[in-house]
């Protein structure tokens, strides 16, 4: 990867408040920041760092026909610039203000594209000082910082002295302004981003060599503290990986072309996360959908990954991530055994504990739902909840709680979650057999019952025997005490693959995309095969099926619903958990 060619030396806006630092606090700020911030007027670029992400030339086109299109949204310009309009939506301004569409101008290399965006660049910074919220919050100071040296080609002309030298004021504001504010920044992802930013400006703006000594320290302290040491990130998203390291990637690039070695905690979470990415992948090549994780960038996945060298194969067990990968024969398992992360993480988290996505080749099976793209944020709340996860939910309610809900209201999408109590999970190898199992207390308070799973895998892959339990305890008086009615076991179904039920109803016919069938039976009072949506894919939320398991609790103290996958056509063990010997236990 070749850094970029070196640069040779050489009307009132509507304000818009959506979550960003009021104008005092931008005042404040911007007064420390120019005791804080290590270097000088930025005076000379020395080069670009390498854009990885995906360009879409046609965004020029839409641009020049007054269209701009950003988060799902299409706003109408007329005659206005994108800075003096309203925004469609947060997501759209988040776009807008974080300048990630400057690569898709550059990308048409064109004469006409070049123009708009010194134009856009030009509009931002003449009306910044009126741009207030959410085009200040640290994060997206820190993306438009990079985006804006990764397109400085694109951008700036040595024939034009004074725009060139606006565009560093400006940029050197912004990173003073970041100096001051990072530590402010949200946990995970944002809050090294601000700190990459730091960075890749002190490596491509001219003597700041300062700037490179103030934050390479506390640069690489957040680094290790965020990439696990099996290569997950603290969030628990698989998704954070690609986009992390989509910067992590060309800065340490910019080390090297700044002849400096590029510090060994940023090599090494590299050489750590690029296993875990393969550790996340299903057969089809798309990652698993936990925790926030949305539809695969496959372009951005597939760019990543060429960057692996080592190509080092992904654990079974990642105990630090809180996942579990099965691979036996051509079958593939990916199972969520892990507690959620710290509160400040959990804005997007799942309540998705045990539960588990599933291939069979190449060919998708068992899904998740996953979390739906930014233009469909309407799901994005159900997208979190157990339902939307291929495990045991209990009167449709989760095995965990949203912050916020109070009197009946429904929390909004970006609430933290609360729990689940007691989750606990561990993977072993028996030799003839491998065994998932976990357990929690999520519906203890709210139904008076604990879940546990246990899923024990074939060597061959070609039989999954497993067993769901609910458990009061003993210390419950009487059975009145019970709390819970119904539960619903849900397997959601990749869009390609067919169902049916056969048989005398308690057992289902899976057909995969690749020919195979597979058959799900159970112990279970009712099976169904039910609408759902797969909403991670990137033409929004699709319409699929699921296979529900459902029953009552009734006087029981201990109910025990299993069933078994079973893959036909192929010589296979017979179940590893007796449905026969399962039944519903009352005290």
């Amino acid at each position: 990867m070749a850094a970029d060619q070196a640069f040779e030396r050489g009307s009132r806006v509507q304000e818009v408040h959506l979550g960003g630092p009021s104008p005092l606090r931008r005042f404040m700020l911007s007064s420390m920041a120019s005791i804080s911030y290590p270097g000088s007027q930025a005076e000379q670029l020395l080069l670009a760092p390498q854009e990885l992400r995906t360009a879409d030339p046609s965004f020029a086109t839409e641009v020049y026909n007054g269209h701009f299109g950003l988060a799902g949204k299409l706003a109408e310009l007329g005659a206005q610039s994108p800075f003096e309009i309203a925004p469609p939506s947060a997501n759209w301004a988040r776009e807008l203000y974080g300048f990630g569409w400057l690569r898709h101008l550059r990308a048409a290399d064109s004469e006409l594209s070049r123009e708009q965006a010194k134009a856009l660049v030009h509009d931002f910074i003449r009306l910044r000082r009126s741009i207030h919220g959410l085009a200040w919050q640290p994060e997206i100071v820190a993306r438009r910082v990079i985006s804006w040296l990764s397109n400085s080609v694109l951008i700036l002309d040595t024939g034009e002295p004074e725009a060139y030298e606006q565009f560093l004021k400006a940029l050197t504001t912004q990173l003073r302004y970041l100096s001051a504010s990072y530590r402010d920044t949200p946990d995970g992802v944002p809050r090294l981003l601000t700190l990459m930013a730091l960075l890749y400006a002190g490596l491509c703006i001219a003597e700041q060599q300062a700037v490179v000594d103030r934050y390479t320290r506390p640069f690489c302290k957040e680094l290790e503290r965020q990439i696990l040491p099996d290569g997950g990130h603290i969030s628990r998203n698989p998704e954070a990986l690609i986009e992390l390291l989509l910067d992590l990637l060309p800065l340490r690039q910019c080390f090297v072309a700044r002849d400096r070695p590029p510090p060994k905690e940023l090599a090494d979470a590299i050489d750590r996360i690029m296993p875990m990415l393969r550790f996340f992948r299903l057969g089809d090549g798309t990652m698993s959908r936990f925790n926030g994780a949305g539809p695969t960038p496959t372009d951005a996945l597939a760019t990543v990954l060429a960057y692996d060298d080592i190509e080092g194969a992904p654990v079974r067990s990642a105990a630090n991530s809180g996942y579990v990968r099965v691979e036996c024969g051509t079958t593939l398992i990916v199972c969520d055994l892990g507690p959620p992360p710290v509160a400040a993480l959990t804005t997007q988290a799942h309540a998705g504990f045990l539960s588990f996505e599933m291939s069979s080749g190449n060919a998708p099976l068992i899904i998740n739902c996953g979390a739906p793209s930014a233009d469909h944020d309407e799901w994005r709340l159900f997208a979190r909840s157990t339902p939307a996860h291929s495990t045991l939910s209990l009167e449709d309610d989760s095995l965990a709680e949203f912050s916020g809900m109070t009197n009946g209201s429904q929390p909004p999408s970006d609430a933290q979650l609360i729990g689940p109590v007691n989750p606990q999970g561990a993977f072993s190898d028996q030799g003839d057999m491998l065994r998932i199992k976990g357990s929690h207390d999520g519906y203890m308070g709210r139904y008076g019952v604990s879940h546990s799973r246990q899923i024990l895998i074939a060597p061959s892959g070609n039989l999954l025997s497993a067993e769901d339990k609910l458990t009061a305890p003993r210390g419950l008086k009487s059975p009145d005490a019970l709390i819970a009615g119904s539960y619903a076991i849900r397997f959601h179904l990749h869009p390609s693959v067919k169902a049916q039920i056969v048989g005398e109803g308690n057992a289902v016919t899976l057909i995969l995309r690749n020919g195979e069938t597979w058959r799900l039976s159970s112990n279970a009072e009712q099976t169904a095969i039910e609408d759902s949506a797969l909403l991670a894919d990137q033409r929004g939320p699709r319409a699929t099926s699921q296979v529900v398991l459902s029953g009552m609790m009734g006087e029981a103290r201990e109910v025990r619903i299993v069933w078994n996958l079973e893959k036909t056509g192929d010589e296979a063990a017979h179940p590893l958990v007796d449905p026969n010997d399962a039944g519903p236990e009352v005290a």
